[in-house]
């Protein structure tokens, strides 16, 4: 599924973000990447969405040589990937429905299955009633959901989420991580960058540790390890 070899990536101004990076994530797994703010984490991710490349280093992406593919490729690999961030990022003039299906519309999906599938995502997460409504209409968590829901809407292989739980209190978190473990039990992999230590400790998953841009951890029942 993922797999990184001897990945380095040194920026600029000199500042050292991955340090010989070795990582291979099989089909189906669910990884929590943990380290300081500043410790590489974000680059790891961008890594894999092909948002930054390597200085050096190999990277496979289900599938796709991330550091020698053409760049008309990209749009084939990203198709794979459901990425889900901190922010929702929602388009404020679409509805829930509309902002679900936005991701299909860009594949260019048919109409019959758009609604299926987005109808069907909607239930996944619980929003179905919320079709109509506007992302200003909804709480924070309704709106990560949302999100979640765009993300797999088109049944990617990997689901990348960047501090999904960051702006939500611990409640609305626990529901978050419930639709994120359902969706892992579908045989989705997902790699989910985080801080929340109660989250990480409880579920016990597997753990990568980045610190100083190099992988101190990782451990397939791990733990948070940093103070909260």
């Amino acid at each position: 599924m993922i797999h990184m070899k001897d990945v380095s990536k040194v920026y600029e101004n000199g500042t050292v973000a991955l340090d010989h990076v070795n990582v291979d994530i099989k089909k189906g797994e669910f990884v929590f990447v943990v380290g300081a703010s500043g410790a590489g984490k974000s680059t790891f991710i961008k890594m894999l969405l092909r948002e930054e490349l390597p200085t050096s280093g190999d990277i496979v992406v289900n599938g796709f040589d991330i550091v020698h593919m053409k760049h008309e490729a990209v749009p084939y690999l990203r198709r794979g990937l459901g990425v889900i961030f901190q922010d929702y990022r929602l388009l404020p003039d679409k509805t829930v429905f509309e902002n679900v299906a936005f991701a299909m519309q860009v594949i260019e999906a048919p109409r019959r299955l758009m609604q299926r599938s987005v109808n069907a995502v909607l239930d996944i997460v619980g929003l179905r009633e919320k079709y109509k409504d506007f992302p200003s209409q909804l709480s924070g968590g309704e709106q990560q959901r949302v999100a979640i829901a765009r993300a797999i809407v088109n049944d990617p292989a990997i689901v990348i989420a960047d501090e999904p739980t960051g702006n939500l209190d611990p409640e609305t978190s626990w529901g978050i991580m419930d639709i994120f473990q359902r969706i892992n039990q579908s045989g989705t992999t997902i790699v989910m960058a985080t801080h929340d230590k109660t989250i990480v400790d409880t579920m016990q998953r597997r753990v990568i540790a980045i610190e100083n841009g190099s992988i101190v951890r990782d451990e397939a029942q791990g733990v948070y390890g940093y103070e909260a």
